[in-house]
């Protein structure tokens, strides 16, 4: 079994890690209610996608909680 030969320093193990971030989800426009919504996913305020309903969404009452 392969064990390394040197200790790696500290500076070499940051500098590797430094690669290791968070991107933000890219975002566009539900082009039928003007949501955010993901690239290539239906919308989940209307439901819609490439103008099609592929979502049953369900209306929120405004007296119930």
């Amino acid at each position: 079994m392969a064990l390394p030969k040197r200790r790696h320093s500290n500076q070499r193990t940051r500098l590797r890690r430094t690669h290791y971030k968070l991107t933000t989800p890219t975002l566009t426009t539900c082009p039928r209610c003007h949501e955010p919504t993901l690239p290539h996913h239906a919308c989940l305020a209307c439901g819609f996608y490439n103008g099609r309903m592929v979502l049953s969404i369900k209306k929120k009452e405004k007296g119930s909680e």
